[in-house]
């Protein structure tokens, strides 16, 4: 009985286990996702030397960039690829068709959004695994609770703008192009890719504004080897909840209207 009519719970890992297929067969998504921030790791472990911060003693230079290209994974797994998803599935009519299924349409959204919850983690702990692994990354033991929190929130906030940024997206052919014009500038004034020791007030103010810097600084206070005491930074964790509570106003207001488009 239970096969021929499923739960919910088991109707939404096969949704799930459906949306990850379409992932691992749609190459460009999974280069961008995967592959793209992990060049950038390998690239800059072939170019950054330890970073000597005393006579005899050296910090590896992946501690300071490692944890903000896992965070860049996790964000393009949800808010890049839930974007661009929904928006094509909107436009292709899949939303609308849903609807006269006996399917619920939130488990087939549930299965976009968790299946690129899956890829985030997947994709952050590769990235996190090769800096262990490769190029001396490290993290006390009693700093975990704090970066698997900021995670959970970080995931769960970029997936909640994704499904905004579906809803505004004129089109689906539009919408890779608006994830990546929105997130790519904002990640190089976020810290992802190179800390800038003294940016300009500007950019300073700017990088703060936007939820992707406070997730990369939340994160890397969980790495931080000079930081003493706590790892939890409350601060932060509102300001990127705080975005993800906007998305979700956007994408309730929108998304059903967004979907009759289709």
């Amino acid at each position: 009985m239970s096969d021929r009519f499923p739960s919910s719970l088991g109707l939404l890992a096969r949704q799930v286990g459906y949306q990850n297929r379409l992932f691992r067969r749609t190459a460009i998504s999974a280069f961008f996702t995967l592959a793209f921030p992990l060049i950038f790791l390998l690239l800059f472990g072939a170019i950054f030397d330890d970073i000597h911060v005393a006579p005899g003693e050296a910090v590896a230079a992946a501690q300071f960039y490692a944890p903000g290209l896992a965070v860049f994974t996790a964000v393009s797994a949800t808010y890049t690829n839930i974007g661009i998803t929904t928006a094509i599935y909107r436009d292709e009519g899949v939303l609308m068709r849903i609807r006269s299924t006996p399917l619920p349409r939130w488990i087939y959204m549930g299965g976009i959004v968790g299946s690129a919850v899956v890829i985030a983690v997947v994709g952050s702990l590769v990235m996190l695994a090769v800096g262990f692994g490769l190029y001396g990354l490290e993290m006390q033991a009693d700093r975990i609770p704090a970066a698997v929190v900021t995670f959970v929130v970080g995931v769960a906030s970029f997936s909640l703008l994704g499904l905004a940024l579906a809803s505004i997206a004129p089109s689906g052919q539009s919408a890779p192009a608006l994830a990546q014009a929105t997130i790519l500038p904002v990640a190089f004034i976020s810290n992802v890719f190179v800390v800038v020791p003294d940016p300009a007030r500007w950019l300073d103010v700017a990088g703060d504004v936007f939820p992707l810097k406070p997730f990369v600084e939340a994160f890397y206070a969980a790495f931080d080897p000079f930081r003493t005491g706590s790892a939890w930074e409350p601060g932060l964790l509102l300001r990127i909840a705080a975005w993800g509570l906007l998305g979700a106003v956007v994408a309730v207001r929108q998304i059903g209207r967004a979907s009759c488009r289709g």
